[in-house]
């Protein structure tokens, strides 16, 4: 990140900030979905202003390809974003679905890779296509919950374990703070009992890993199965 960059991502998250009404303890609108397309609506195609948006894979999913065979698998990415994620996992060799709520959003991804195979749609998470239920092998969750409130998470872990082929995997990577420390945002970081929870609507936690990434913040990365 340039100074440059790191000076326009600043000044987008002080705005940004400003018109979020859950800065100000506002969850009228809990599931953010206007403030969420007004990311992308103001960024004016500068990947700066998009404050989650690295122009790279997040290095704990690109970690974590570089020691799996996900080739041939039925793979979606969600809230995929500007696509980095989405395609590093196709360039493993998954056939790969992305989406987002904002179709601004999906639309910068597909200007940004216009050879991808991924195959970029606009969609929510908690209105997702019927035909997307049990059709994937692997899901790969980044920020997403973290960004959402806590009365929310138990219905998006349910969102997400719907996604899943039996036998099929969720990755989740999130900020992580401490259990029993007030939770403090959006985003919100997660605790282990909020990471556990991922695994109630009929899902088994396969691995917890709490990891350091660039400098980064204490983040959680962990595995959740569907039994076969």
């Amino acid at each position: 990140m340039t100074e440059d960059f790191a000076a326009r991502r600043a000044s987008a998250r002080r705005r940004l900030d400003a018109i979020d009404p859950a800065r100000r303890g506002d969850l009228s609108d809990p599931y953010r979905r206007g403030w969420f397309r007004a990311v992308y609506d103001m960024a004016d195609d500068d990947p700066a202003c998009v404050p989650w948006a690295d122009l790279e894979p997040h290095p704990l999913l690109a970690d974590w390809l570089a020691a799996q065979d996900v080739a041939g698998l039925r793979a979606l990415d969600v809230g995929c974003g500007l696509g980095d994620n989405a395609e590093a996992l196709a360039s493993k060799g998954a056939s790969t679905i992305a989406f987002d709520l904002s179709s601004a959003a999906i639309e910068w991804a597909r200007r940004r890779f216009p050879a991808s195979r991924v195959d970029y749609r606009v969609a929510d998470l908690f209105d997702a296509p019927a035909d997307w239920r049990g059709g994937f092998d692997l899901v790969h969750e980044c920020y997403t919950l973290q960004a959402l409130p806590a009365l929310l998470l138990a219905q998006a872990a349910q969102s997400l374990a719907r996604f899943l082929a039996p036998g099929g995997r969720l990755l989740v990577i999130a900020r992580a703070r401490e259990d029993g420390a007030p939770p403090s945002g959006p985003p919100w970081p997660l605790s282990s009992r909020e990471m556990e929870a991922i695994a109630a609507p009929g899902l088994a936690m396969s691995s917890i890993e709490a990891l350091t990434s660039s400098g980064e913040a204490r983040h959680w990365r962990a595995i959740f199965q569907r039994p076969a």
